[in-house]
């Protein structure tokens, strides 16, 4: 059997930002419009996003994984440009995403991302929420969404006890499958910022400590990221990404995004990661590639 290619990438921040109403910049989108009118706009570039996805879709992977922030302030006319774009990166039974912290920015508009990008976002039997569980080749993708409105200057993320609930559930069910397990969620697992972490991260890599998952991916930290945690029966590798519309500034490297290549070795499993991201006249290069199962 072929090996199943999975290609990963996160926080678009699909630009331009489109302009809001006056009504819409109240509160923490105030703050964020400032933000993105002063700085973000400088280097979260449609031309990068398109060159990196123009790349993307050349590898002809399997699937496509998008974890989360495919808007900026979540205003009413983001979702639709949003929509499109990802239509133009592939059917919904090719493109698997979920949900960021800028996509559920204010109360006012949380419920559109999943009104508006529910094909994306359902499991198999047709259902939308969280987990979300979709079968693709030998992987079975497992969705979480950490989306939840925050004050200002605020960005953390939020699983809760009923969606941790329902992945122990979700993950009894698969261990008896010969599955490669994959678990996409828009926090990191770890974060040393206090207003950008998961405050129930804890309780996630308890659970991932019991039950396990072959890899996680997630984004929100806009850089390349490799973290190792506890499983049941070895360390569990959770890959980052930068912003793929970004160009690099300050910390933060240029728009990448990985590509994983994975197949059944023996009794178990092979996964290798190549990352490829943005060099010199917007061309997309490999810049490592590495084996982490």
């Amino acid at each position: 059997m072929a090996p199943f290619t999975l290609a990963h990438l996160s926080d678009p921040h699909l630009p331009p930002l489109p302009k809001p109403r006056l009504i819409e910049l109240a509160g923490k989108r105030a703050l964020g419009y400032v933000n993105w009118t002063r700085n973000r706009h400088k280097y979260q570039r449609r031309e990068v996003l398109d060159a990196l996805v123009a790349d993307v879709r050349a590898q002809t992977p399997d699937h496509i994984a998008v974890t989360g922030d495919l808007v900026n302030l979540a205003l009413e006319a983001e979702f639709a440009p949003a929509r499109s774009w990802l239509d133009g990166v592939g059917p919904p039974d090719r493109v698997t995403t979920i949900p960021g912290n800028h996509d559920a920015y204010v109360r006012a508009t949380f419920h559109r991302f999943g009104e508006t990008f529910a094909p994306y976002l359902a499991s198999d039997d047709g259902s939308v929420g969280f987990p979300a569980l979709r079968r693709r080749g030998p992987l079975a993708l497992i969705s979480l969404s950490t989306a939840v409105p925050t004050l200002p200057l605020m960005a953390t993320g939020t699983l809760g006890r009923d969606q941790l609930a329902a992945l122990e559930q979700v993950l009894e069910r698969l261990a008896a499958e010969d599955v490669f397990r994959v678990l996409l969620v828009h926090h990191p697992l770890k974060s040393d910022a206090r207003q950008k972490r998961m405050t129930d991260a804890a309780d996630l890599l308890a659970l991932l400590k019991r039950h396990g998952v072959e890899l996680v991916l997630h984004g929100h930290d806009h850089i390349h990221s490799t973290m190792w945690f506890e499983g049941p029966n070895g360390n569990i590798p959770a890959i980052g990404v930068p912003s793929a519309s970004a160009l690099a500034h300050g910390r933060y490297p240029a728009a990448a995004y990985n590509l994983f290549t994975i197949e059944k070795d023996n009794a178990g499993w092979r996964c290798e990661q190549t990352v490829r991201g943005l060099g010199s006249g917007f061309q997309i290069r490999e810049i490592k590639h590495a084996r982490l199962v």
